[in-house]
């Protein structure tokens, strides 16, 4: 069954089961996963919005949601519910989300000197109050700034220090892991 025959079949995607329209879009219907994502995407962003505290980490993560749903349409199982296979991706994207950030967070703030901390009312006081910042490379220190600082992607990364993706995130992991190494020898 091909994606165009499902839209000749008589019906209008809008009137198909979601299962139909992810077999669709797995067969290139892209007109499948507009009708999916205007149907689902309200419940998958209220549900991140009640668990995630900040909007902007929320919104990024309602995109990569989709991005995976994107990417992994072709493990889809049509002969399944999709909503739970959804909300697999979602739960999935969000776990990694959380553990990325709190890994940061983890190595940043075992980094802040204490007086520093003290001083902020415990709170972050960014990354250019680490202490050992410094000590990284400058491609590092960059990269970790842009990624943690100003919030930009490792693509945006990439442009503005004229590398590739995966050498920015190269780049950040060794100078996180650094950081980390440095904050244990305290």
């Amino acid at each position: 069954m091909e994606g165009k025959e499902i839209n000749n079949s008589g019906m209008g995607l809008t009137e198909l089961r979601d299962e139909e329209l992810m077999k669709a879009y797995q067969l290139g219907d892209e007109g499948a996963f507009e009708v999916l994502y205007t149907r689902h995407s309200p419940k998958v962003f209220g549900f991140l919005k009640k668990r995630v505290i900040k909007q902007d980490i929320a919104e990024d993560l309602f995109q990569a949601v989709f991005l995976k749903l994107h990417k992994s349409r072709s493990t889809y199982n049509s002969t399944l519910p999709f909503l739970p296979w959804l909300f697999a991706l979602v739960q999935s994207v969000m776990v990694d989300g959380i553990r990325s950030k709190k890994r940061i967070q983890e190595v940043v703030y075992s980094t802040i000197p204490e007086k520093a901390a003290t001083e902020c009312g415990g709170e972050s006081v960014g990354l250019q109050g680490l202490h050992g910042l410094s000590a990284l490379s400058d491609a590092q220190r960059k990269a970790i700034q842009l990624r943690y600082e100003k919030e930009l992607s490792f693509d945006e990364i990439s442009s503005e220090l004229k590398t590739s993706p995966s050498n920015v995130r190269q780049l950040i992991s060794r100078g996180i892991r650094r950081l980390k190494e440095m904050g244990g020898k305290q």
